[in-house]
């Protein structure tokens, strides 16, 4: 009996080798995804330290009137409006990691924070602002889709682990130490 070829997202057993693929583009498919899934999860971690400086600029008079804007705009102008600085900030992502991977640790992380602040500041309100245009394309709904059902599947591997329990203990240990300073 033969399986049923799924997307791998936990919509089933899993996808099947392609019997096209031979074993060097397999293994390069491997070290991508293994890339993307530690990409994912440090923005995923680096997420709550932008959150506050995200909302603060979403409340800005200017920025509401940006976004209005961006939504009365053509779904393909709002796509290449997105597309420009995600170029630029997605390559700088990696280029920060490759500098900490060459003992360039404070450049590296400098690099990296700038790309992650570029990204979301820039392209999450582009994308906030022309989201229902953008997702009437198939193409991006279901990328878009598949994206979200894998950073689930990645948070809750990742919450399930002991060191997110231990993350969780100290976080709890070091609120309670600071509010017990400024009591």
């Amino acid at each position: 009996m033969d399986r049923p070829e799924t997307d791998g997202i936990g919509q089933g057993p899993g996808p099947l080798p392609r019997p096209d693929r031979g074993p060097v583009t397999r293994g390069l498919l491997f070290v991508l995804r293994a890339i993307l899934t530690v990409l994912i999860v440090i923005d995923e971690i680096a997420r709550p330290f932008y959150r506050p400086l995200i909302r603060r600029l979403a409340a800005l008079r200017i920025v509401r009137r940006i976004e209005a804007a961006i939504a009365r705009l053509p779904r393909l102008a709002i796509l290449v409006l997105l597309a420009i600085p995600f170029a630029v900030a997605e390559p700088l992502k990696l280029l920060g990691l490759v500098l900490m991977a060459q003992d360039r640790f404070r450049t590296g992380l400098v690099v990296f924070a700038f790309a992650h602040l570029v990204s979301f500041l820039l392209v999450e309100r582009i994308y906030h602002a022309g989201r229902h245009k953008l997702l009437t394309y198939r193409w991006l709904a279901w990328a878009m889709g598949l994206l979200d059902r894998l950073r689930r599947k990645l948070l809750d591997w990742v919450r399930s682990s002991a060191a997110y329990a231990f993350a969780l203990r100290s976080r709890d240990a070091a609120r309670h130490w600071w509010r017990s300073l400024r009591a």
